[in-house]
């Protein structure tokens, strides 16, 4: 089902089961024999969502299929592991730097708030989906998981006037801010991505830090490629609508381009550059291939 202004999910429907789907390769990921990644959260809270698909996933059980060209979950979740260290390290960059205050938005099933070694004195912000994060931080209570910073986690959707919400919640923009925005952009209408970028901007203080990944084009090429990532899953028993209606399509202004005529300076590199950083062989596969060729952004905003 096409995307809607005024849409919304759970972690098992539309945009909300993505969240879950990269959850499951960050515990694949994560079982790797030689591991970039350690998130001990992410298969249990895929075990809480309890779709079957991304249960096997998350397990290692989910068999190539028998299509001409199988996808091979461990594709996906090399891809994930790679996109799941940048934005690691990027945070911990961060903390390095002296920034004590943290925004994740379109959280997600993401554990970071849990898992990465938080210094003395840290804030984190959640912010998703009401439905979302209401489930996840009820998972993590049940699973005995207690945060490794100070968290807000904001039920808010970010067509929404989320700045009011963070600023209700403690959020100081006077003070320097690292913030990620993961895996988001592609799901927010052109002109939302630019507000998104627009109202960090307004937020942060000189010497914040914002990391985020895209693709440099949504053509009719990407939306195939998607879809053939849904027939993927669709041999595997997952029912689920066409994944690229989850996309919205459109002219969008460059992310660094735009970054840069804010005030930030961005640096930008690609997927395939950071297999070959951490010493791992990048293998393609077109149905993933925009996880694959996503480019990585990461700025700071001068004073």
């Amino acid at each position: 089902m096409p995307r809607t202004d005024n849409d919304t999910w759970d972690l098992a429907t539309g945009v909300g089961a993505t969240a879950t789907g990269v959850a499951a390769s960050r515990a694949l990921a994560s079982s790797a024999a030689d591991p970039l990644i350690s998130d001990p959260y992410a298969r249990p809270l895929v075990d809480a969502v309890g779709v079957d698909y991304y249960v096997r996933l998350a397990q290692g059980d989910l068999v190539a299929d028998g299509s001409a060209e199988p996808l091979d979950p461990h594709v996906i979740a090399d891809g994930m592991a790679i996109r799941t260290r940048y934005f690691d390290d990027f945070f911990l960059t961060a903390v390095e730097a002296g920034i004590r205050q943290a925004v994740i938005l379109a959280s997600g099933l993401d554990a970071r708030a849990y898992r990465l070694p938080w210094p003395a004195g840290m804030t984190v912000f959640e912010l998703d989906q009401p439905a979302v994060i209401e489930f996840k931080g009820r998972a993590l209570a049940e699973l005995g998981a207690a945060p490794a910073a100070q968290l807000h986690a904001i039920g808010i959707d970010l067509r929404q006037d989320w700045p009011a919400a963070l600023r209700a919640r403690g959020f100081d923009p006077q003070a320097p801010t690292a913030w990620i925005a993961e895996g988001l952009l592609g799901y927010l209408p052109p002109d939302a991505q630019d507000r998104l970028f627009d109202n960090i901007t307004a937020l942060s203080a000189p010497g914040s830090r914002i990391a985020t990944d895209w693709m440099t084009e949504h053509t009719e090429l990407a939306e195939s490629r998607i879809r053939t990532l849904t027939d993927h899953q669709r041999e595997q028993g997952r029912e689920l609508d066409d994944l690229s209606d989850l996309i919205f399509s459109g002219d969008r202004n460059g992310v660094a381009d735009y970054l840069t005529a804010s005030g930030w300076q961005p640096e930008t590199t690609t997927a395939e550059r950071m297999f070959a950083v951490h010493g791992r062989k990048f293998r393609r596969d077109e149905a993933v291939a925009g996880l694959l060729d996503a480019r990585y952004t990461a700025a700071e905003l001068v004073a």
